[in-house]
């Protein structure tokens, strides 16, 4: 069984250079591979396109990316939490595509699956049509138009996982897995972080939600902050 552990967060992205795509697993900054990327900050590699949900709060998550101004492209859904990403937007500083959630999820997961395109009526006659195919299609007796989005391409996967084992196979915990999960499957290479690593074969096959073939490159992170976006408590 091939082993897919490097030793640290250094080994996993060395090779990650200048001008690169990646997809970044996470939604908001529940899931997010924190040591992954401290380490992108460390490095100082510019120009990346960035394809997450969100771009994480100003001082934590791809917020710290931004900070930095290592970020030329963001490909996000939601935008909201982070005022140095608004900052940046409207000064043209950092070039922005925003895309519907489920079409987001949908491109991951179809270059997860090699589908190179697919059909979907989100974002029809809007300003997330510009420059894109629209096609007229007959689908259960019904005609109407529909966009054509393409499957990501990525250099690069890099999500957190809750454990996983030498193999590279994954189990998220809970609402963590959100886009980790079908990002894990489409990047040319996937780079994972998990708190707990275990040994192949110690691992509920009936639980793992990534099969190691999808993983390039495992390793034990350290130190998660976990941090919440907007903490709300019920009155006593």
């Amino acid at each position: 069984m091939i082993n897919r552990v490097v030793k640290n967060v250094e080994e996993a992205t060395k090779d990650i250079k200048d001008g690169m795509t990646l997809l970044v697993g996470g939604f908001g900054l529940c899931g997010i591979p924190e040591n992954s990327i401290a380490q992108l900050v460390k490095m100082g590699v510019k120009n990346l396109t960035c394809i997450s949900n969100n771009a994480g709060v100003d001082d934590f998550g791809l917020g710290l990316l931004l900070q930095t101004k290592q970020v030329k492209k963001m490909i996000s859904s939601y935008v909201g939490e982070n005022e140095e990403f608004e900052r940046q937007m409207l000064s043209g500083e950092l070039e922005v595509e925003l895309v519907p959630q489920g079409t987001l999820a949908t491109r991951c997961m179809m270059a997860g699956y090699g589908i190179p395109f697919f059909p979907t009526p989100a974002g029809v006659g809007t300003e997330v049509a510009i420059g894109k195919e629209v096609r007229t299609i007959t689908y259960n007796g019904e005609t109407k138009d529909y966009l054509i989005e393409k499957a990501f391409e990525a250099d690069f996967a890099i999500v957190k996982a809750w454990k996983g084992d030498t193999a590279g196979n994954l189990i998220f915990r809970s609402t963590a897995r959100n886009f980790n999960q079908s990002m894990a499957m489409a990047g040319k290479i996937t780079i994972a972080e998990v708190e707990e690593l275990v040994e192949a074969g110690e691992l509920d096959p009936n639980h793992i939600h990534v099969p190691g073939i999808c993983v390039h490159r495992i390793f034990k992170g350290q130190k998660y902050e976990k941090r919440i976006e907007q903490r709300t408590v019920r009155k006593k």
